[in-house]
């Protein structure tokens, strides 16, 4: 079905469905909606299943599929980037995203969305969808957290 999809959608910007495409897609499909991958996340994971597919490969395919609405593109504040599967039962989401190993974990709530679609509101926008983030330490390392001098510690 997301095969269907994309592959109309390559044709309809004049591009052809390659296998890579399809593979990096796969491992979105495969894991299934919530988890959030990096382009080298991506990458070993196709390494692992024996996949012969270039880093620069993965990167141009995951920003073509999240152009196509195929994938959501979560950017984390470091510069880093992170990828899910997009779909309609999933698309008014939040994160809590680890500023120091990156864990990313999903979260709902209707205040934000609220607070959202107020604001939107108030400012004469109509709102599309609301994502939110959340910049903190996981368990694992608030538990090494050492000193308050520690940069991933520090206000912006």
């Amino acid at each position: 079905m997301v095969s269907d999809l994309l592959r109309q959608g390559l044709r309809g910007r004049g591009r052809r469905l390659t296998p890579q495409r399809q593979k990096v897609l796969g491992v979105f499909e495969q894991l299934g909606e919530g988890r959030h991958l990096s382009a080298e996340q991506v990458h070993q994971h196709l390494l692992q299943e024996q996949e012969r597919v270039s880093l620069a490969t993965v990167y141009r395919s995951l920003r073509l599929l999240s152009s196509m609405g195929l994938l959501q593109e979560l950017e984390i504040k470091d510069g880093g980037r992170r990828f899910e599967l997009a779909g309609d039962t999933h698309r008014d989401h939040h994160h809590l995203v680890c500023v120091r190993c990156g864990r990313t974990e999903e979260f709902e709530s209707e205040a934000v969305l609220q607070a959202g679609a107020r604001a939107a509101s108030e400012n004469g926008f109509k709102m599309l969808e609301c994502v939110f983030s959340v910049r903190a330490l996981c368990p694992s390392c608030a538990a090494l957290a050492g000193s308050p001098a520690d940069p991933a510690l520090e206000p912006d």
